[in-house]
């Protein structure tokens, strides 16, 4: 997108906050609080310096659609459903011009052979039920019956469940997005659109649903190192980077796997998989579709690449900075470690 082009939505997305709701000024901490995100994102989105996903339009139109959204000096985000007559119109018209500014200034800058940024990965067009699957955390410090209980304590991957429960909740207005542990499963989750989130060794459903795709990429139950076979060589292994040695060791590298394939127990839903070595990898496969700094980058990959409905595996490096993950970029040499199918 063209500087231009960046200066001109952010404009028009200042301008929908200066405007205010129902007469009553609009911060932008109200907003990044309507979102559950930060005052520097909503920031760089108004100064141009970053491009909202459409999801994140969506939710701007929803927001200024209903002067109700404002609630004693605080923003509510309405959903969709909730809005009717001239509410309605008023978000359709406004989705609309969003999403022009935002293609009109894609259009501006791409070169021919570019193309316009895509739909979010993580949006679901059947607007079926999307059910996030996660291994059992390996120690749960409150048993059920005590005062102290909380249940997300007995997940793993809380970074990454977090941010994609939000992230696919946003994207999906209105549909219903269960988060569940690997072993409370029951029929109508396995069948629903299904997310994988954490390694093979900790979440059974991810060895057994990589296994069932009959993926050129496993992992190690021991060590979560990713082996990829194939091509009649010897098979590569992809493992962390780590400096020291225990309990002072550290993780400068991890390895981020992706992959989105049709729903082995029902092929008219999907399946995705975002697992890594450790953690911190798993965090970098979700990040890589989610953080609005390189969510656009990494689209149009996949789309040059493959079509709706396409099964896709991609290994990438997971760099640590500081302990920050920082999130790959699919399009920088070097980053992707191995992708299948190998496409031209």
């Amino acid at each position: 997108m063209t500087d231009g082009g960046k200066r001109r939505l952010g404009d028009r997305l200042r301008s929908l906050r200066e405007g205010g709701l129902s007469g009553e000024p609009v911060t932008q901490g109200m907003v990044a609080g309507a979102f559950s995100r930060s005052v520097p994102l909503i920031s760089s989105w108004e100064k141009g310096k970053a491009v909202p996903a459409e999801h994140w339009l969506h939710a701007y139109a929803r927001l200024f659609a209903a002067p109700r959204s404002s609630i004693e000096g605080r923003l509510r985000l309405p959903p969709l459903q909730d809005l009717h007559g001239e509410e309605r119109d008023r978000f359709e018209r406004l989705f609309r011009e969003l999403r022009e500014l935002r293609a009109a200034g894609w259009s501006a800058g791409r070169r021919d052979t570019a193309a316009p940024a895509t739909p979010d990965p993580w949006h679901f067009a059947d607007r079926s039920p999307v059910t996030l699957v996660c291994a059992r955390a390996a120690t749960v410090r409150a048993a059920p019956e005590s005062p102290d209980y909380v249940e997300l304590a007995a997940y793993a991957d809380l970074d990454a469940l977090m941010e994609l429960h939000s992230h696919v909740h946003a994207a999906n207005p209105g549909v219903p997005v269960h988060h569940k542990l690997a072993g409370e499963l029951d029929q109508s989750d396995i069948t629903n659109h299904l997310v994988l989130l954490g390694g093979a060794a900790a979440n059974p459903l991810t060895h057994r649903v990589m296994q069932a795709l009959e993926l050129p990429v496993t992992q190690d139950l021991d060590t979560g190192a990713f082996r990829v076979t194939g091509g009649g060589g010897r098979p590569a292994v992809f493992g962390p980077r780590l400096e020291g040695a225990a309990p002072e060791q550290r993780l400068l590298e991890d390895v981020a796997h992706f992959c989105r394939a049709p729903n082995p127990f029902n092929r008219a839903r999907s399946v995705t998989i975002c697992n890594g070595n450790h953690t911190r990898g798993t965090y970098a496969a979700v990040r890589t579709l989610t953080d609005p700094r390189f969510q656009d980058r990494n689209v149009a990959h996949l789309r040059r690449r493959y079509g709706p409905g396409d099964a896709y595996s991609i290994l990438a490096r997971a760099v640590l900075v500081a302990g920050e993950v920082i999130t790959p970029d699919w399009t920088r040499d070097g980053t992707v470690l191995h992708e299948w199918p190998d496409t031209p």
